[in-house]
């Protein structure tokens, strides 16, 4: 996170927040938001560790909350760390912001 989060300040976009709540009453957050374009950015970790978002339940769980998100009409970028190390993560922000 902390390298996507760099990278997103190095080309210069908009302000973004962090650990964003997107819904009264529940705990899901975001790890990265732009609430006015209500644009989400998760980055998935685990996934080659076996870590909470691969195991069913919090897979199910993530299922949920991104669709919770979508019925609230939020966009959710989902991206993994290959992505941040190779810029395609920060390519998907630019042109989800319209900014490439």
């Amino acid at each position: 996170e902390d390298t996507l989060e760099w990278q997103m300040r190095v080309a210069g976009l908009p302000p973004f927040e962090r650990e964003v709540c997107f819904m009264r009453g529940r705990r899901y957050r975001f790890d990265f938001a732009y609430r006015p374009a209500l644009l989400a950015i998760e980055v998935e970790g685990g996934r080659w560790t076996g870590g909470r978002h691969v195991r069913p339940a919090g897979y199910e769980a993530d299922c949920v909350k991104y669709s919770e998100a979508a019925i609230l009409g939020w966009r959710v970028i989902r991206v993994t760390d290959s992505m941040i190390a190779d810029g395609r993560a920060l390519d998907l922000v630019m042109r989800a912001l319209g900014a490439s």
